[in-house]
């Protein structure tokens, strides 16, 4: 699987799955542009998280790529206009977009209706969680369809069948999530006649660094986190998804996927795919 001359964007790249995504894009020989708020010198409204785009970068250098950090807030118009506008400058093309942007963990209330949900906090889960990726995908997918074969992949939490059938924490995150995957499906009739293919992806149950956090692990030990909830053994590590991406970047019979909901498990089935610990 190679991925060598194929440029990508990764775009909320600063941790989680957008992390891993960039890197395995990165170990299959690509240019990645990884992208978010946090840098070594500013941080977003996260506050206090170690994560940065500068390190992203870097780990896809070393795993193989190319990796260029770009500070960019997606729901400015300009500053996204201005990334894709260099992309196409130092690159001459775009093959691959990944709307990984999210940063509403801090945001959404459990199981909470929505006349007693933070309205303000609610609203802010809508602009990241949708208006940033219309935006992005606004600019950027006007230089992906340049070349023919390119690919989008919308990410979100669960698929369209799971999605449909499960009320998603709260009305906010339930419309982001179920939305995503039907705005994969939106861009992917559009870009069939480009020749280019769109998905939208679901990890399973993501070993972030912040859910890795939340349970008192680190990657080394995320098993001793089973004592106290079992079901955790099925977790999975963002660079599980990455290769899964990296597969299907990498599949010349791509467009089969078109417009589908699909997740990581589902790929690495068809892909033989493994985790990092086989």
């Amino acid at each position: 699987m190679t991925l060598q001359g194929k440029v990508a964007l990764v775009a909320g790249a600063t941790r989680g799955a957008g992390r891993g995504i960039a890197v395995e894009l990165g170990a299959a020989g690509a240019t990645v542009y990884v992208t978010g708020r946090t840098t070594r010198t500013q941080q977003s409204e996260y506050q206090r998280r170690s994560e940065t785009i500068e390190e992203t970068a870097e780990l896809v250098t070393a795993a193989g790529g190319k990796g260029i950090a770009v500070r960019v807030d997606h729901l400015v118009p300009e500053e996204v206009q201005a990334l894709v506008e260099r992309i196409g400058t130092e690159r001459g093309r775009l093959d691959i977009l990944v709307n990984d942007l999210w940063g509403g963990e801090k945001l959404f209330e459990w199981y909470t209706p929505v006349w007693k949900h933070n309205l303000d906090n609610g609203l802010r889960l809508l602009r990241l969680g949708l208006d940033a990726h219309l935006i992005t995908a606004h600019f950027a997918l006007a230089l992906l369809i340049e070349q023919p074969g390119g690919l989008l992949v919308e990410m979100t939490d669960g698929t369209a069948d799971y999605n449909a059938k499960h009320y998603r924490l709260s009305p906010f995150y339930d419309l982001v999530k179920a939305a995503t995957n039907r705005m994969g499906w939106a861009h992917a009739q559009d870009l069939e006649k480009h020749g280019a293919t769109a998905v939208s992806l679901t990890p399973g149950w993501l070993r972030s660094e912040m859910m890795l956090e939340a349970f008192g692990v680190k990657e080394d030990n995320w098993r001793d986190a089973t004592k106290h909830q079992p079901h955790f053994v099925i977790s999975e590590t963002p660079r599980y998804v990455g290769r899964a991406v990296a597969a299907l970047a990498a599949d010349p019979d791509r467009a089969r996927w078109n417009g589908q909901s699909l997740s990581s498990g589902q790929l690495a089935k068809v892909y033989g795919l493994t985790d990092l610990d086989g």
